[in-house]
């Protein structure tokens, strides 16, 4: 009661102040307009009885003026006239004006010395008059004046009038106002208030609580978006502390967001950090209907990984700027604090055209680079004008990183991928004591591959320009060295596995990634998968079948999607009892469809599976269901979570983090895993069918082997391997890589050493 007194009271006050206040000119305004319309047809009578008598040929008489009056109209008040000689003794005086008036007004004198009309309002003895005086000629002399009285009583009675219905209408307006406006703060602000009050209350216990029928509308639904998001961060920070002590009560040594965090913080001791990578870890792009702006988050293991260090020490993240409405929402500076509901570190966009995207990203990244380190059979192309672009984009992104690096001591910088392989060396020529990581998340070839390439000596000596070069898997960095040895002039330390070149020390080291481990998994809830989800999944897909593969991939030719749907193929053959029980279905989402080896790669993908579900397709059911469209982790999440067996055969991959995923995924300890052993994930699960991509019958008896698992085995197997992405999860990797980057004891004189080499 009391807020809707402090809200009612004010609106109360303010509606009978303006209320007055109105009435109050309202009132002047017809105050004014009546004394001005009396004046008007007083002058107006006046000029008419100052032309009659000037006209006279005789004295004015009483009866004569009464006369003259009564004929000129425009009698409503009026009370009489008067003639006055020069001396101010009254010659004609009306009947109907008072003895008093035989004594000439001060008015009448005023307006004779000043030989022009006056009027005048005045109270005699309680009653108010209108007096208006015109001097009078006779043969161009002044002989003496008119002076026309009005009653203007009425003025006043009128005014008084005008008031009582002021007040009146205030207290109407008030009284309907207030009993409005005591109904719309009820149901506007002190029910949804009250109502939203319990749901925190509610929302302090239970974070996830979505409850329906809350208070709608802009305001509400920001306090509770803000509500939402800090319920969020506390039940995250109490999950965080209450598994930090679960763990240290057990003695185990799982790293975890807040452990990453705490962590960093202590070994940067306040260094600025810098992440470099082509991907955002937010893009905003338009709405195609109504061309407002959205903001979204980019699929990407990575963000996962280095968000937390980031927020850690209120770091820079540079990227390129890809959302076609990222120009409206940074800064002058090309900043933006992220994340959007609780800003903690800064993104800076770096802005490319159309032909430096081609030529850098999807010309000598995607075209040239990616396929000679994944040795997928598919031949790489070395344009000197991608050369140039991706040269140009590296200098571009390492003028950002240095520009962003001033007023900095001993920065922390860590590079991302094979689409900055020179910018190491850019920065450590003008930034020597800064700390340099880059990180190569896809295969490194054997030296006689990687020697295809004509800039091969450049990129090398790029690389060399980092402290630290990190690969998933110890086979990638041996390549890596033998690169070293047979492109440039360097020493190579084996047992150290360090490269010396130009009096600068790169150290090159294995750092398998990983995915995050999700909280409710880590807490040891066990959700059970039954069969109505898988009946659900076919059902909307218009497919009927009671055991499900999957796979999903980007739509790649490293990915070896055509070979697994062959694999398919040969699995039907060999054990056809699965026809018409078997489904398998490929999410796979369209990737770099500007390059025509992409193009080409989505038409023959597509022309395989109408090829195989032509040949084996039985009323509803068919072999192979292809999704063509990005899906989100949920979408994903789901088809993991029933699949009887997930497929990864990727021809070559750096890690390839589908299988964790999966693995991940399986909170009721079900499933198997056919991984490829061209993959770094096949060096960590073990337990998983690993199998050669190229081999038909292999994959096809590996199909058969999972789906035939009894659940003691399945459970065995994933279990071990669960286990193990726990451990080695995201926030271990990025642990061991930043960790091992900050040790690294840069030495300042490398700068001279560097100049002297040159």
């Amino acid at each position: 009661m009391r807020t809707t007194l402090k809200l009612i009271v004010p609106l109360v006050v303010s509606v009978i102040s303006v209320s007055l206040l109105y009435g109050s000119y309202q009132v002047q305004k017809e105050r004014r307009n009546l004394r001005n319309d009396l004046s008007n047809r007083s002058a107006t009578l006046a000029e008419n009885l100052q032309e009659n008598l000037e006209s006279a040929s005789n004295r004015p008489s009483d009866r004569y003026l009464t006369k003259l009056v009564e004929k000129g109209g425009q009698r409503e008040h009026l009370l009489g006239a008067a003639i006055y000689d020069s001396s101010g003794d009254v010659l004609a005086i009306t009947p109907g004006l008072s003895p008093t008036f035989a004594l000439m007004p001060p008015v009448v004198k005023r307006a004779f010395e000043a030989n022009t009309g006056m009027d005048e309002f005045r109270d005699i003895n309680g009653v108010s008059y209108h007096f208006y005086a015109l001097p009078l000629y006779r043969e161009s002399e002044l002989t003496g004046s008119l002076l026309v009285v009005h009653d203007s009583s009425y003025i006043r009675d009128r005014l008084f009038v005008d008031w009582r219905d002021s007040l009146l209408s205030t207290l109407i307006q008030t009284i309907l106002i207030t009993s409005l406006a005591l109904f719309l703060v009820r149901w506007a602000f002190t029910s949804p208030l009250a109502k939203t009050a319990k749901w925190l209350r509610g929302l302090r216990a239970n974070p996830s609580d979505t409850q329906p029928g809350l208070p709608e509308g802009e305001l509400f639904a920001q306090i509770h978006n803000e509500a939402r998001h800090l319920a969020h961060d506390l039940s995250s920070a109490r999950a965080a502390a209450q598994e930090e002590a679960q763990l240290r009560e057990s003695q185990l040594s799982v790293w975890t967001a807040e452990r990453l965090r705490v962590s960093l913080q202590t070994k940067l001791r306040g260094d600025a950090l810098f992440v470099v990578s082509n991907r955002e870890p937010y893009m905003h792009v338009y709405n195609e209907k109504d061309r407002t702006i959205r903001m979204l988050v980019p699929a990407s293991g990575l963000v996962t990984a280095l968000e937390p260090v980031l927020q850690a020490c209120e770091g820079t993240w540079i990227a390129n700027g890809s959302g076609n409405a990222d120009r409206e929402v940074v800064d002058e500076n090309d900043r933006l604090r992220v994340p959007p509901h609780h800003p903690t570190y800064t993104l800076r966009r770096v802005w490319l055209s159309r032909d430096e995207e081609l030529g850098y990203y999807e010309g000598f990244s995607n075209e040239g680079l990616w396929p000679l380190c994944h040795i997928a059979h598919t031949r790489p192309l070395f344009r000197p004008g991608d050369w140039m672009y991706y040269q140009r984009i590296n200098r571009r992104f390492a003028d950002v990183v240095l520009a962003e690096m001033e007023g900095t001591s001993s920065p922390v910088l860590l590079l991302q991928d094979y689409h900055f392989a020179l910018l190491a060396r850019m920065v450590k020529e003008t930034r020597p004591e800064a700390r340099v990581a880059v990180f190569w998340h896809i295969p490194w070839p054997n030296p006689e591959a990687f020697r295809i390439c004509p800039w091969q000596r450049e990129l090398v000596d790029g690389l060399l320009g980092a402290d630290l070069v990190g690969f998933h898997i110890q086979t990638h960095c041996n390549n890596f060295l033998q690169t070293v040895d047979r492109a440039v002039e360097a020493l190579t330390d084996w047992d150290r596995f360090e490269v010396s070149r130009k009096g600068h020390i790169t150290r090159v080291r294995p750092y398998p990634i990983s995915v995050e481990f999700p909280q409710e998994r880590r807490s040891g809830q066990v959700i059970r998968i039954t069969g109505e989800g898988r009946a659900a999944l076919f059902t909307e897909l218009g497919v009927e079948a009671s055991l499900l593969g999957v796979g999903v991939d980007r739509l790649d030719y490293t990915k070896g999607i055509i070979e697994r749907f062959r694999s398919i193929e040969r699995f039907l053959e060999l054990y056809p009892n699965y026809q018409r029980r078997f489904c398998f279905v490929q999410i796979g989402a369209p990737s770099r469809t500007d390059i025509p080896r992409y193009q080409q790669f989505v038409d023959e993908v597509t022309a395989e599976v109408e090829r195989i579900n032509a040949r084996f397709q039985a009323g509803r059911w068919k072999p192979i269901v292809l999704l063509k469209r990005h899906h989100s982790h949920e979408e994903i999440e789901r088809y993991f979570r029933v699949a009887s067996v997930c497929l990864v055969t990727s021809l070559h991959d750096g890690m390839n983090l589908v299988a964790k995923e999966f693995v991940a995924s399986r909170d009721d300890n079900r499933g198997a895993l056919i991984l490829s052993n061209f993959t770094g994930a096949a060096r960590e699960l073990s337990d998983a069918l690993l199998v050669n991509p190229y081999d038909l019958d292999q994959v096809a008896n590996a199909i058969c082997q999972a789906l035939e698992f009894s659940d003691e085995e399945q459970t065995a197997r994933m279990s071990r391997m669960r286990k193990i992405v726990y451990e080695h999860n995201v926030y271990r990797w990025a642990a061991n890589l930043l960790t091992d980057l900050t040790e690294i004891r840069v030495d300042t004189s490398e700068k001279t050493e560097v100049a002297r080499a040159s």
